[in-house]
């Protein structure tokens, strides 16, 4: 199952968490996080970026590049930018990037998807992940789903609308994307790849995220709907890049989702990869995870996770993952250029009329 598919049953997903009174986890640090909504203007802001005191975001569901005012509006920076998703600025503050893609919302099919590189003077460049990707697909490689399945595990799976083995498809969601030396790295949640982009808008493939093999339990098979057959065999699910950001060490780390249903049923896969940025091997440091969509770096180590299908943000510190404060409908999370104070967006349900939201968080700065 691809990304579009995936963040979209996520999207809908949200709708029904935000539905949920935010209750406080008896795990959580004091003083308790609380948090503050500094704006209700947005509808899917899949990320944020702070720069110079102001907080900008990519909102997917509006189609715009913005800044949040003094008053919470949105001012618009960039109008008509379907499926706005990523956003950075460079170190100097010079350079803004941001990721788009254009999606088919009715077979969840991506026909164009890329980075977009604003420079001083009104230079733009745009680096296009889709062309790249067709050209190359580099997870065509990964082998998915299942090993030698029997003729019975075939027969169910296919009937249950599961790939039964494949190898990585063609497609491109250029999701999220952090600033580094020389460039800039985007996580492709389509192509399950970081691309590495430099100054000039060249591509080239940094690293593709290993598969995530899952064996299939009793419990899971019923939950499914699956027969007996299907106990016991492991499933190779696609692992699917939806954050990336550079940490003080040089690595870069990097949230996914597990492919296959991102629901309870076959439990908490979402995982956070610490990835060497010069050769690009991967190194799990977190996982058990429910719905991975955003990660933010603080102090001593820490690393704050947004928890989509889990309604809330966990800490991730020494490879432990604690919850850090229960914010339903969460997307994104984001840290100041201190790593002290935290920021987080939450999507909208426009079917029960709650709007997304921009939170600072109070009462629990991220401190050490």
């Amino acid at each position: 199952m691809r990304t579009s598919r995936l963040l979209g049953a996520a999207a809908l997903a949200a709708a029904s968490l935000l539905l949920i009174p935010p209750t406080a986890s008896s795990a959580a640090p004091k003083p308790v996080p609380k948090p503050k909504v500094v704006s209700t203007a947005v509808a899917a802001p899949f990320n944020l970026a702070l720069r110079g005191g102001k907080t900008y975001v990519a909102d997917g569901g509006l189609n715009l590049i913005g800044r949040v005012t003094k008053n919470g509006k949105l001012a618009t920076i960039a109008a008509d930018q379907p499926g706005a998703s990523g956003i950075a600025f460079s170190k100097n503050g010079k350079s803004m990037a941001f990721t788009t893609t254009v999606t088919n919302l009715e077979t969840f099919e991506n026909s164009a998807s890329g980075l977009h590189i604003w420079g001083p003077r009104g230079k733009r460049i745009y680096a296009d992940t889709h062309a790249y990707e067709t050209k190359h697909n580099p997870d065509k490689v990964i082998r998915y789903g299942v090993k030698n399945p029997s003729a019975c595990v075939s027969e169910a799976l296919e009937k249950a609308e599961i790939p039964v083995s494949y190898r990585g498809h063609v497609d491109s969601h250029a999701y999220s994307v952090t600033a580094v030396p020389g460039g800039w790295v985007v996580a492709d949640a389509g192509s399950n790849t970081l691309w590495r982009v430099n100054s000039k808008g060249k591509i080239s493939t940094l690293a593709v995220l290993p598969a995530q093999p899952t064996k299939i339990t009793a419990s899971m098979a019923a939950a499914l709907e699956l027969p007996e057959c299907v106990v016991g065999i492991t499933y190779r699910f696609e692992a699917v890049p939806t954050d990336v950001e550079l940490g003080k060490d040089g690595h870069l780390y990097v949230t996914t989702l597990p492919g296959g249903p991102e629901s309870p049923v076959l439990g908490a896969r979402g995982k956070v990869y610490r990835v060497n940025l010069r050769n690009g091997k991967t190194k799990v440091v977190a996982k058990g995870l429910l719905g991975a969509t955003n990660l933010a770096l603080g102090t001593s180590g820490k690393i704050y996770v947004a928890e989509l299908f889990g309604g809330r943000i966990s800490v991730v510190q020494r490879g432990k993952v604690k919850p850090y404060v229960t914010l339903p409908g969460v997307v994104a999370v984001e840290t100041t250029k201190s790593r002290k104070t935290l920021w987080a967006a939450t999507m909208g349900d426009p079917e029960n009329k709650v709007p997304g939201t921009i939170v600072k968080i109070v009462k629990g700065k991220v401190r050490k």
